[in-house]
């Protein structure tokens, strides 16, 4: 789903660099509760979460001369909000330096409370065994599936943000459903990817 058409895009942007107060609201409405969401996937932490959020609109006003005039808003904001959150989490792992910022992008489920009135109990057991097994992937898996799927990127723009290449990228989600399929082997392919973007679409996860 696009929050702006690709020419609103230009001018939200435009008006952000030319350091419009009202485009800096703006901004901030349409995509404050997807970078948040991502953080606690990092980081339960919500102060942080929301330090990091801050800090990432700070920036931008002070650094806004300095911006490209053109960039997919949605990408930028998630690649820098990316690079806030992996400080924040070194700070935590100072003493035990074998493990790295990835290990930590975590999934869970909790549905909320629209989900739990329409959902029939079978599907939200289906949605927990889900969760369990998204939870089994390996941290970059985990986060791909996330940026795909809840942030509508693309293949691409999911590589740029990760820092890795394409094919890579490709690979690591073929990795992630073929293990899906195989642990969730009595779900045909369809309901099981149509539960997975219903999984990663709900707000409250």
């Amino acid at each position: 789903m696009n929050d702006v058409s690709t020419a609103a895009n230009n001018i939200l942007w435009e008006s952000i660099i030319n350091g419009d107060q009202e485009a800096y609201r703006e901004l901030y409405e349409l995509f404050a509760e997807m970078l948040y969401r991502y953080g606690l996937r990092y980081i339960q932490d919500t102060a942080t979460i929301k330090d990091c959020i801050q800090d990432l609109f700070t920036d931008l006003y002070h650094y806004r001369r300095n911006l490209s005039p053109k960039v997919n808003i949605r990408y930028y904001l998630l690649r820098s909000f990316r690079r806030k959150i992996h400080t924040a989490v070194k700070k935590t792992v100072t003493l035990n330096r074998a493990m790295e910022v990835e290990d930590f992008f975590s999934i869970t489920y909790e549905p909320d409370k629209e989900t739990q009135i329409i959902a029939a109990e079978q599907q939200q057991q289906m949605l927990r065994i889900l969760a369990e097994e998204l939870n089994a992937l390996p941290a970059r898996q985990k986060e791909l599936l996330f940026l795909k799927f809840n942030c509508s990127l693309s293949y691409e723009e999911v590589a740029g943000i990760m820092k890795i290449s394409v094919p890579t990228c490709r690979t690591l989600a073929y990795r992630a459903f073929r293990q899906l399929r195989t642990n969730m082997e009595k779900i045909p392919v369809l309901p099981l990817l149509v539960l997975l973007m219903h999984w990663l679409s709900q707000k409250n996860n």
